[in-house]
């Protein structure tokens, strides 16, 4: 149990680096993530907020924009999967989308332009979540809002997920 607690305590103290050096390591993280959501004009939501919405039962559309062998291997219960490629998608490519078109996203997203749809996938550092932002707002939704910590933070916060 001690070296539990010891490790435990040197990862929070960042392996060695100080509490300069771990906020400028934060910094490098949530500066480009703030930039993407100005530039995306979509909202952020934490784990907490989106497990609240969902209690709730809370009319939202939750799209996983993971891979479809990664959707099945886990996902948050509700969520339908369309993927989004890693990369900046400034036009649309099916083969970066799982072979499906803007206007198979149209479809999944519906009709209702003020729907509240919200996108995730693995991690903060990864885009596919922010293709997907960006994408549903530039398709004229005006409540998009994305998860950043994805699968990991909804994990990482003690919250089941469905295994297919």
């Amino acid at each position: 149990m001690r070296t539990c607690i010891g490790l435990a305590a040197l990862l929070a103290a960042g392996c060695g680096t100080n509490q300069f050096e771990a906020e400028a390591a934060l910094e490098r993280k949530a500066v480009p993530l703030a930039r993407e959501t100005v530039a995306g004009g979509y909202a952020l939501v934490t784990a907490d907020e989106l497990a609240g919405w969902l209690e709730q039962r809370k009319d939202l559309l939750l799209i996983d924009a993971m891979p479809a062998a990664d959707f099945a291997r886990e996902h948050i219960a509700g969520a339908v999967n369309f993927e989004f490629p890693r990369e900046a998608m400034a036009s649309w490519d099916p083969a970066r989308t799982g072979g499906k078109s803007e206007q198979d996203l149209e479809t999944l997203l519906g009709a209702d332009r003020e729907r509240r749809v919200v996108v995730y996938c693995g991690f903060v550092a990864c885009a596919r979540s922010h293709n997907a932002a960006l994408w549903a707002a530039q398709l004229g939704f005006r409540d998009v809002v994305r998860f950043p910590g994805g699968i990991h933070a909804w994990k990482g916060s003690g919250r089941p997920v469905v295994k297919e």
